[in-house]
């Protein structure tokens, strides 16, 4: 296991963390699971006030005879001003995990304009439970868009993030920049699931990658990246932890071989797109129906490009049933107004693109994991 250390914190936490959001077997299957990661090199376990029972199912692991001293634990609370509720949520979680102080606390979800004002506004209360010992740093976990997150960024307070960003999603580079310049630990956000469901790849994304596995490219994508400190990874059970864990050591540069293999990612995406394909340049928002424009196309383009239908599927499905963790219409309620045409640098049919979307992936509707 490689350790990395995580921004002004000064604490040195291995590359992969354990995320507990799909804790929802068992306690002793969770107990299990954290035991297993411990004992592989893991030393940072990441858990929420929302991730049903897992803060008690990390809380009796803990108490099972590891070692507090050698790992870090991060919790995360909703932004919220009411200065009682983030005390008595801290003080609760602190219960719940049978542990004095939390190494760190994040707080979770800072996805809109409002969040933010909202957890700046109960900024006293962050700093009380600092001084009194109960948290040690302070972070913000973020589903929102690029200018609330860099805002966020830039308010100086956060010692931490954690975001969203992979090889198939990288909207989000200049937030890692600006975070690594800020010398803020930087924790990238389930990148075998959101990062595309690559645990499961379709057989033509499969035969693109050899000799490498998708989601090992997409680990060496991040792991190879000097200002990333951490990746999560939400395995269920023991024996999930076993294949990632072979990549823990793999924080070299990226070889030519993976270089090329990216490269021939990017072929395919303009063979199989041509004047189709999006460049995510977000130039078409704001929508006036509030369709997400640039994320719907992006789903079609890696749909289109690589055959990850199930994971548009999974994606798209999200939209309008995952509020502000997930926001934006779908392509259907496009009224044809005509207004991100103009915009477009690339000249795209968008009406006719998120009505294509629409037909390709629609479906069933999804809802967060926890929810």
């Amino acid at each position: 296991m490689y350790y990395r250390r995580f921004g002004k914190t000064n604490f040195n936490l291995s590359v992969f963390s354990l995320g507990t959001m799909r804790y929802l077997v068992s306690q002793e299957n969770a107990i299990q699971t954290i035991q297993q990661a411990v004992k592989m090199g893991i030393n940072h376990i990441e858990t929420a006030r929302g991730y049903g029972q897992s803060e008690k199912y990390l809380g009796t692991a803990l108490a099972s005879g590891l070692r507090r001293d050698q790992l870090y634990i991060t919790t995360k609370i909703t932004p919220t001003q009411d200065v009682s509720l983030i005390e008595s949520s801290i003080d609760e979680s602190l219960k719940n995990l049978n542990i004095d102080y939390l190494d760190f606390l994040a707080i979770h979800g800072i996805n809109t304009w409002k969040h933010l004002e909202t957890t700046l506004y109960g900024i006293r209360a962050l700093h009380k439970v600092i001084s009194d010992g109960r948290v040690r740093h302070i972070g913000f976990s973020t589903h929102g868009p690029l200018e609330v997150i860099l805002a966020t960024i830039n308010t100086d307070f956060f010692e931490f993030i954690n975001l969203h960003y992979y090889y198939f999603f990288q909207r989000h580079a200049p937030a890692v920049e600006l975070a690594h310049q800020k010398d803020m630990g930087i924790f990238i956000i389930s990148p075998g699931d959101k990062g595309g469901q690559l645990y499961t790849p379709p057989p033509n994304l499969q035969k693109l990658c050899q000799p490498f596995l998708p989601l090992e490219l997409n680990y060496r994508f991040l792991l190879s990246d000097p200002r990333i400190t951490t990746l999560s990874l939400g395995a269920a059970r023991p024996q999930e932890l076993e294949w990632p864990l072979t990549m823990s050591d793999r924080i070299e540069p990226l070889s030519s071989q993976e270089t090329e293999i990216f490269q021939r990612l990017e072929n395919q995406a303009l063979k199989r797109l041509g004047t189709e394909k999006c460049s995510q340049c977000y130039a078409c928002l704001p929508c006036p129906e509030d369709i997400q424009i640039p994320e719907i196309l992006r789903l079609r383009n890696l749909g289109i490009a690589y055959d990850m239908i199930d994971f548009a599927k999974y994606r798209y499905g999200m939209f309008e049933n995952a509020g502000h963790w997930f926001p934006g219409k779908k392509g259907n309620r496009c009224t044809e107004c005509g207004e991100c045409l103009p915009r477009c640098p690339e000249k795209l049919d968008i009406p006719n693109l998120l009505k294509d979307t629409h037909e390709r992936f629609k479906g069933v509707s999804g809802r967060r994991l926890w929810e």
